[in-house]
């Protein structure tokens, strides 16, 4: 018996592959009479259609919940909504029911997950955590510069790492039946960014690029923006700890 099957968990996986996406957004469906849905993609016909299917054969939506609202995860919830007739809950989202850290919404405690996206939970049900995009299958995540967004995205980790959880089921890449390595791994990345940050900046290192040169040497040029972004993240955390020089070039971009 496989994690899903044992934990009663389908995986519906969007046809929407990418560097961001890998092999595609995971739609999960949980458990039957009824049954949940958490993060329903993108407004792909195809991929909607396969989603009523799954929650048709289990006995019909109690609900639908979203970890964070970018659109490869939430575009498609206000169609998946009208059609299988179930309310929506999520942090912020059109016609969604509000929720919050520590808040039970059908079969989930809500646990506050901030770091790639302000408004980002998890769904943790018994021993299976939905992550969404704070932990991925494989590879790691970009992290959203926002007050305190790197410090909570840490502390959110760490707070899902004494969880007894039996596996992550995250929002892109294959399900994570070792949580307690996988989250390890990523304190231990973050943590190592953060090192060779201040390394460079001890070395003279100010502008983004020589920063990107130097800290994230083993990002692919499609990923370079996102590294900018999570660089940006950083050097919040280092002002937020008095730790940032006066003259560093801060990261721009268009939002």
């Amino acid at each position: 018996m496989t994690v899903l099957e044992e934990h009663d968990v389908a995986l519906v996986r969007a046809d929407n592959p990418g560097p961001f996406t890998l092999s595609g957004t995971n739609t999960w469906v949980v458990g039957r009479d009824p049954c949940w849905v958490v993060d329903p993609g993108p407004a792909i016909e195809a991929h909607l259609a396969a989603v009523e299917a799954e929650v048709s054969a289990r006995g019909g939506a109690g609900g639908i919940v979203l970890t964070h609202d970018h659109d490869d995860h939430a575009e498609a919830a206000p169609a998946l909504a009208d059609r299988l007739g179930a309310r929506l809950a999520a942090t912020r989202a059109p016609r969604a029911v509000r929720i919050a850290d520590g808040d039970r919404v059908g079969p989930f405690e809500v646990v506050a997950t901030p770091g790639h996206a302000p408004d980002h939970v998890a769904f943790a049900s018994g021993a299976v955590c939905f992550t969404g995009d704070a932990i991925l299958g494989e590879g790691s995540v970009f992290i959203a510069p926002d007050p305190g967004a790197l410090s909570g995205y840490l502390a959110a980790l760490e707070r899902l790492q004494r969880m007894e959880l039996a596996a992550l089921c995250p929002g892109h890449g294959p399900v994570v039946e070792d949580p307690a390595a996988k989250i390890g791994e990523y304190l231990a990345h973050r943590r190592d960014r953060e090192r060779r940050v201040i390394a460079a900046l001890d070395a003279g290192r100010r502008s983004v690029d020589e920063l990107l040169d130097e800290v994230w040497d083993d990002v692919p040029a499609v990923l370079r923006p996102a590294a900018a972004v999570t660089l940006a993240a950083h050097l919040d955390k280092l002002e937020e700890d008095g730790r940032l020089p006066n003259d560093v070039e801060r990261p721009k971009w268009p939002w």
